[in-house]
């Protein structure tokens, strides 16, 4: 598992709403999958991907069509190795992504979940982790919910690309 750089320390997050990402960070792969479909399904319709301007379906046809044709074990599979960060097509496709097209393939499979996306098994018993982690989130006012999603959206998925070093990194000024 190679980490995407986009994994890193959010600027410009609250330092509450950093706290709730790093908790989410620290839940393994079936727990984040968990808690992924326990925020859309308590949070409902008051979630939306987000704006429909700003996102582009058309952009995401493996992950919004190609997995809707897989067997439930396939998309569990998909979703565990995009949350893994696994070197993956799909997951090389996910982080390809723009933060708001990440949400809006996590909102397509939510909203698919138990028709046509394999559904959290009736069984499953959520951690205590899991709880915690939506209990913090509860307590965000919406819009730093949907900054927390679009954050732990964006640490998903594999990439090479590195992040650009800073001014403060590096020493240098930008040249004109």
């Amino acid at each position: 598992m190679s980490p995407n750089p986009n994994a890193n320390q959010s600027s410009y997050l609250p330092q509450e709403t950093q706290n709730v990402v790093d908790a989410f960070e620290a839940l393994n792969a079936d727990e984040k999958l968990a808690l992924l479909y326990l925020v859309y399904k308590k949070m409902g319709d008051s979630i939306t991907p987000a704006a429909p301007s700003v996102t582009n379906p058309e952009l995401a046809p493996g992950l919004l069509g190609d997995v809707f044709e897989l067997s439930g074990d396939e998309q569990l599979a998909v979703m565990r190795a995009i949350v893994n960060r696994e070197d993956t097509e799909l997951s090389r496709s996910y982080a390809a992504l723009t933060e708001n097209n990440q949400l809006m393939v996590w909102y397509a499979w939510a909203q698919a979940m138990g028709d046509s996306i394999v559904d959290v098994p009736g069984d499953y018993q959520y951690t205590d982790a899991t709880n915690s982690s939506l209990s913090q989130i509860e307590t965000l006012e919406f819009q730093e919910q949907i900054s927390m999603l679009r954050e732990v959206a964006s640490h998903m998925g594999f990439s090479q690309a590195q992040p650009i070093p800073s001014q403060a990194e590096t020493g240098k000024t930008s040249s004109l």
